[in-house]
Protein backbone atom coordinates (compact mmCIF):
# COMPACT_ATOMS: atom_id res chain seq x y z
CA UNK A 1 0.00 0.00 0.00
CA UNK A 2 2.88 2.41 1.18
CA UNK A 3 4.90 1.62 -2.36
CA UNK A 4 1.12 2.35 -4.35
CA UNK A 5 0.68 6.00 -2.31
CA UNK A 6 4.68 6.95 -3.17
CA UNK A 7 3.92 6.17 -7.10
CA UNK A 8 0.51 8.43 -6.68
CA UNK A 9 2.73 11.14 -5.15
CA UNK A 10 5.49 11.26 -7.63
CA UNK A 11 3.17 11.23 -10.23
CA UNK A 12 1.42 14.20 -9.37
CA UNK A 13 4.51 15.71 -7.77
CA UNK A 14 6.58 15.30 -11.46
CA UNK A 15 3.11 16.45 -13.12
CA UNK A 16 3.48 19.99 -11.43
CA UNK A 17 6.74 20.46 -11.41
CA UNK A 18 7.33 19.30 -15.32
CA UNK A 19 4.27 22.07 -15.43
CA UNK A 20 6.59 24.24 -14.13
CA UNK A 21 9.45 23.66 -15.70
CA UNK A 22 7.56 24.27 -19.12
CA UNK A 23 5.91 27.62 -17.98
CA UNK A 24 10.02 28.56 -17.18
CA UNK A 25 11.05 27.56 -20.48
CA UNK A 26 8.37 29.53 -21.88
CA UNK A 27 5.71 29.60 -24.28
CA UNK A 28 5.30 26.86 -27.54
CA UNK A 29 2.52 25.70 -29.77
CA UNK A 30 3.50 21.87 -30.24
CA UNK A 31 3.83 23.12 -33.65
CA UNK A 32 6.54 25.36 -33.51
CA UNK A 33 8.77 23.26 -31.02
CA UNK A 34 12.32 23.32 -32.39
CA UNK A 35 14.96 20.67 -31.98
CA UNK A 36 16.35 21.63 -28.85
CA UNK A 37 12.57 22.10 -27.15
CA UNK A 38 11.65 18.58 -28.11
CA UNK A 39 14.94 16.66 -26.82
CA UNK A 40 14.51 18.83 -23.53
CA UNK A 41 11.23 17.46 -23.10
CA UNK A 42 11.24 14.15 -24.02
CA UNK A 43 14.47 13.69 -21.66
CA UNK A 44 12.12 14.88 -19.26
CA UNK A 45 9.85 13.28 -19.41
CA UNK A 46 11.62 9.75 -19.73
CA UNK A 47 13.37 11.04 -16.46
CA UNK A 48 9.56 10.94 -15.04
CA UNK A 49 9.15 7.93 -16.10
CA UNK A 50 11.99 6.38 -14.51
CA UNK A 51 11.67 7.95 -10.91
CA UNK A 52 7.97 7.34 -11.11
CA UNK A 53 8.20 3.23 -11.45
CA UNK A 54 11.62 2.97 -9.28
CA UNK A 55 10.13 4.92 -6.14
CA UNK A 56 12.88 3.50 -3.79
CA UNK A 57 14.87 6.18 -5.97
CA UNK A 58 15.36 9.27 -4.14
CA UNK A 59 14.08 12.32 -5.74
CA UNK A 60 16.93 14.79 -6.02
CA UNK A 61 18.93 12.05 -8.20
CA UNK A 62 15.86 12.75 -10.91
CA UNK A 63 15.24 16.53 -10.17
CA UNK A 64 19.38 17.85 -10.47
CA UNK A 65 19.75 16.02 -14.35
CA UNK A 66 16.04 17.61 -14.94
CA UNK A 67 17.20 21.13 -13.77
CA UNK A 68 19.89 21.13 -15.56
CA UNK A 69 18.25 20.26 -18.81
CA UNK A 70 16.54 23.66 -18.00
CA UNK A 71 18.88 25.42 -17.35
CA UNK A 72 20.70 24.18 -20.76
CA UNK A 73 17.33 25.23 -22.59
CA UNK A 74 17.26 28.63 -21.09
CA UNK A 75 20.70 29.04 -22.37
CA UNK A 76 20.38 27.97 -25.57
CA UNK A 77 17.47 29.70 -26.22
CA UNK A 78 18.95 32.62 -25.17
CA UNK A 79 21.85 32.62 -28.13
CA UNK A 80 19.34 31.24 -30.36
CA UNK A 81 17.87 34.43 -29.85
CA UNK A 82 20.87 36.60 -30.06
CA UNK A 83 22.43 34.42 -33.36
CA UNK A 84 20.82 33.89 -36.48
CA UNK A 85 23.45 31.61 -37.22
CA UNK A 86 22.91 29.47 -34.75
CA UNK A 87 19.36 29.89 -34.81
CA UNK A 88 19.56 28.67 -38.59
CA UNK A 89 21.71 25.46 -37.41
CA UNK A 90 19.20 24.36 -34.75
CA UNK A 91 15.98 25.07 -36.58
CA UNK A 92 16.57 25.52 -39.92
CA UNK A 93 15.58 27.71 -42.43
CA UNK A 94 11.94 28.47 -44.28
CA UNK A 95 11.81 26.61 -47.93
CA UNK A 96 9.47 28.18 -50.88
CA UNK A 97 8.17 24.88 -52.36
CA UNK A 98 6.11 26.89 -54.78
CA UNK A 99 6.99 30.27 -56.06
CA UNK A 100 4.90 32.60 -57.65
CA UNK A 101 2.90 29.91 -58.55
CA UNK A 102 5.52 27.74 -59.81
CA UNK A 103 6.48 24.46 -57.85
CA UNK A 104 10.36 24.46 -56.69
CA UNK A 105 10.94 20.70 -57.29
CA UNK A 106 15.14 20.93 -56.34
CA UNK A 107 13.66 22.77 -52.67
CA UNK A 108 11.34 19.51 -52.46
CA UNK A 109 14.26 17.14 -52.95
CA UNK A 110 16.76 19.25 -50.84
CA UNK A 111 14.09 19.30 -47.65
CA UNK A 112 12.87 15.11 -48.67
CA UNK A 113 9.40 16.93 -49.03
CA UNK A 114 7.03 15.16 -51.84
CA UNK A 115 3.93 15.68 -53.73
CA UNK A 116 1.90 13.90 -51.36
CA UNK A 117 3.33 15.22 -48.60
CA UNK A 118 2.59 18.67 -50.06
CA UNK A 119 -1.09 17.79 -51.57
CA UNK A 120 -1.81 16.55 -48.16
CA UNK A 121 -0.81 19.40 -46.04
CA UNK A 122 -2.71 21.86 -48.89
CA UNK A 123 -5.73 19.79 -48.06
CA UNK A 124 -5.82 20.79 -44.75
CA UNK A 125 -5.87 24.27 -45.53
CA UNK A 126 -8.89 23.71 -47.84
CA UNK A 127 -7.16 24.23 -51.01
CA UNK A 128 -7.52 21.90 -53.74
CA UNK A 129 -5.53 22.66 -56.79
CA UNK A 130 -2.06 23.70 -56.54
CA UNK A 131 -2.97 26.28 -59.43
CA UNK A 132 -4.52 28.45 -56.79
CA UNK A 133 -1.47 28.88 -54.77
CA UNK A 134 0.70 31.80 -55.49
CA UNK A 135 3.55 30.82 -52.80
CA UNK A 136 3.99 27.72 -49.96
CA UNK A 137 6.66 27.54 -47.59
CA UNK A 138 7.82 25.23 -45.75
CA UNK A 139 8.45 26.88 -42.17
CA UNK A 140 11.25 25.13 -39.97
CA UNK A 141 8.18 23.85 -37.39
CA UNK A 142 7.07 21.64 -41.17
CA UNK A 143 4.20 23.31 -41.33
CA UNK A 144 3.19 24.84 -44.48
CA UNK A 145 2.36 28.54 -45.43
CA UNK A 146 0.06 29.14 -47.97
CA UNK A 147 -0.80 32.47 -49.80
CA UNK A 148 -3.47 31.84 -52.07
CA UNK A 149 -3.39 33.96 -55.43
CA UNK A 150 -5.18 36.96 -55.77
CA UNK A 151 -7.10 37.73 -58.85
CA UNK A 152 -8.62 40.65 -60.36
CA UNK A 153 -11.71 42.17 -60.67
CA UNK A 154 -11.95 40.75 -63.73
CA UNK A 155 -11.41 37.21 -62.69
CA UNK A 156 -7.77 37.03 -64.36
CA UNK A 157 -5.43 36.03 -61.80
CA UNK A 158 -3.07 39.01 -60.26
CA UNK A 159 0.27 38.44 -59.44
CA UNK A 160 1.54 38.54 -55.66
CA UNK A 161 4.88 39.05 -53.55
CA UNK A 162 5.67 37.52 -50.22
CA UNK A 163 7.92 39.61 -47.24
CA UNK A 164 11.59 38.03 -47.66
CA UNK A 165 13.72 39.60 -44.62
CA UNK A 166 17.10 41.14 -46.10
CA UNK A 167 18.19 41.83 -42.39
CA UNK A 168 17.79 40.27 -40.05
CA UNK A 169 19.27 41.14 -36.61
CA UNK A 170 21.69 43.61 -37.98
CA UNK A 171 23.03 41.05 -40.73
CA UNK A 172 22.30 41.05 -44.58
CA UNK A 173 20.94 37.66 -45.83
CA UNK A 174 22.88 37.81 -48.55
CA UNK A 175 20.56 34.50 -49.97
CA UNK A 176 17.34 36.61 -50.28
CA UNK A 177 19.19 39.73 -51.88
CA UNK A 178 19.81 36.87 -54.63
CA UNK A 179 16.05 35.84 -54.86
CA UNK A 180 15.01 39.58 -55.60
CA UNK A 181 18.04 40.00 -58.16
CA UNK A 182 19.48 42.82 -55.82
CA UNK A 183 22.57 43.10 -54.57
CA UNK A 184 24.73 44.03 -51.30
CA UNK A 185 25.92 47.37 -52.31
CA UNK A 186 22.74 47.93 -53.63
CA UNK A 187 21.00 47.73 -50.28
CA UNK A 188 23.31 49.88 -48.39
CA UNK A 189 22.85 52.88 -50.99
CA UNK A 190 18.93 52.51 -50.70
CA UNK A 191 18.75 52.58 -47.02
CA UNK A 192 21.11 55.10 -46.62
CA UNK A 193 19.05 56.92 -48.89
CA UNK A 194 16.14 56.20 -46.44
CA UNK A 195 18.08 57.75 -43.64
CA UNK A 196 19.71 54.09 -42.38
CA UNK A 197 23.38 54.23 -42.25
CA UNK A 198 24.56 51.56 -40.02
CA UNK A 199 23.36 48.06 -40.86
CA UNK A 200 24.19 46.23 -37.36
CA UNK A 201 21.39 48.92 -36.00
CA UNK A 202 18.69 47.25 -37.94
CA UNK A 203 16.96 44.54 -36.75
CA UNK A 204 14.88 43.42 -39.46
CA UNK A 205 14.44 44.85 -43.04
CA UNK A 206 11.98 43.37 -45.88
CA UNK A 207 10.93 44.64 -49.41
CA UNK A 208 8.01 44.24 -51.16
CA UNK A 209 6.55 45.58 -53.80
CA UNK A 210 9.37 48.28 -54.20
CA UNK A 211 9.06 49.09 -50.81
CA UNK A 212 11.01 48.95 -47.43
CA UNK A 213 10.41 47.83 -43.90
CA UNK A 214 12.92 49.11 -41.81
CA UNK A 215 12.73 47.94 -37.56
CA UNK A 216 15.06 49.14 -35.49
CA UNK A 217 17.01 47.54 -32.78
CA UNK A 218 15.74 48.59 -29.49
CA UNK A 219 18.85 50.04 -27.21
CA UNK A 220 20.27 48.12 -24.51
Amino acid sequence: MEQYLMIMFRTIFFYVLILLFFRVMGKREIGELSILDLVVFVMIGEMAIVSIDNPKRPLIETIIPMVLLVLIQIGLAMLSLKSKRFRDLVDGKPTIIINKGKIDEQAMRKQRYNFDDLLTQLREKDIRSIADVEFAILESSGSLSVIEKINNPNGEPKEGDITIPLIIDGVIEEENLLRINKTNFWLRQELKKLGYRDIRKLSFCSYENGKFFVDIMDEQ
